[in-house]
């Protein structure tokens, strides 16, 4: 691992006619992180020290960032990763593990292809097998690493029309229908961070992902979440007489509201508890002053999700994973068609699994996933 401590260069190149060199600080201590992401226009949520600190807290992920700005100067420029070693998934460097997109943090497209050979030429030297990054704009990205890897869609909802405009663009029978289903079936809504809430939502969504064949994530990771991200967070519940049907878990970051995680009770779906959800988040997001509404990636093969989602009015865009890997090596862990079985071997255990046992798989297997 790199030594963030002394903030040592490690990579000495050619760039722009002078030698550029790659450092390496801790965003967790150094400061110049935070003011970084104030002033930077493509800061997210998932560059915030709060999600750089759950993810440590959680899964034992050093977050790291590589820039080119040296000891006692105001940042230019960073790329913020996470080290994951697994005897599971390999050994690699990830920006960032369980994000939805990560720019690199970059003003000049020079720098991203210095960082590009820095980057390859430390993972070839520290012996990883690759370096993945996850832009929102993938353009550049795969243009300067040349391997994509993963595709996934991405909504987000403009929030500057009014909230007449907002519900008068929504799909008149599959959203405003279920939404004013929600309202005469009086569900009650509920909203908060505690502990009696993340109960409610960790069992909905522990059902949903049985359901989906999958284990959930770590109880510790929502917990962590919650204590990290403070009141930016909240768990939003639906219920039907005392009962929780549907669950959701939002998170403001500057001017955007991010939906990240939810889940749902199968049997009463047709009472509108999500729809109830997240048109109570676009009106909490709206009347916040907020200008986004970012309902989160969608896998490519989630055809239902993608059309749901972009009945709420919102904008589609591609987001496209890419990997660097040092030259001769591979950057795919499995033949895809090879392990199919496998996967849905696995997905008949997870489903088939007692609560208890598939939220223990959830906390073994997501440290190696990253």
């Amino acid at each position: 691992m790199p030594d963030i401590t002394c903030q040592a260069p490690t990579a000495e190149l050619q760039s722009r006619g002078t030698l550029e060199k790659l450092y390496w600080i801790d965003p967790l201590k150094d400061s110049r992180w935070d003011d970084l992401l104030k002033s930077h226009p493509d800061a997210s949520l998932f560059h915030s020290t709060a999600w750089l600190e759950a993810l440590r807290r959680t899964y034992g992920y050093a977050p790291m960032v590589c820039t080119t700005t040296g000891p006692g100067k105001p940042l230019e420029n960073g790329i913020p990763l996470c080290r994951v070693e697994s005897w599971l998934t390999g050994r690699r460097l990830v920006s960032l593990p369980f994000s939805d997109h990560c720019a690199p943090l970059v003003r000049r497209d020079e720098d991203l292809r210095f960082f590009a050979r820095a980057l390859e030429e430390e993972a070839r030297r520290q012996k990883w097998r690759y370096v993945e990054m996850r832009p929102i704009d993938s353009s550049s990205i795969v243009n300067t690493l040349a391997h994509p890897i993963a595709a996934y869609t991405l909504h987000q909802l403009d929030l500057r029309p009014d909230l007449g405009t907002l519900f008068a663009n929504l799909h008149k029978d599959s959203i405003q229908r279920k939404v004013r289903r929600a309202e005469r079936e009086a569900l009650t809504y509920q909203e908060g961070s505690t502990e009696s809430i993340l109960d409610a939502f960790y069992q909905l969504l522990l059902v949903t992902r049985r359901r989906h064949g999958v284990p959930p994530q770590p109880r510790k990771w929502f917990r962590n979440l919650m204590n990290c991200c403070g009141e930016a967070l909240k768990i939003r519940i639906a219920s039907k007489d005392g009962r929780s049907i549907a669950g959701m878990l939002t998170i403001r970051h500057k001017e955007t509201l991010i939906y990240k995680y939810g889940g749902s009770d199968v049997r009463f779906n047709n009472l509108g508890g999500m729809h109830l959800l997240y048109w109570r988040s676009i009106m909490d997001a709206k009347n916040s002053g907020l200008r986004v509404f970012d309902l989160g990636r969608s896998d490519a093969d989630q055809t239902g999700l993608i059309i749901f989602k972009g009945r709420w009015g919102a904008t589609e865009s591609k987001l496209t994973y890419s990997r660097l890997a040092p030259s001769g090596s591979t950057t795919h862990l499995f033949d895809p068609n090879a392990g199919q079985w496998k996967t849905r071997v696995a997905n008949r255990i997870f489903a088939s699994a007692p609560s208890k046992i598939l939220s223990a798989m959830g906390t073994v297997l997501y440290r190696h996933i990253g």
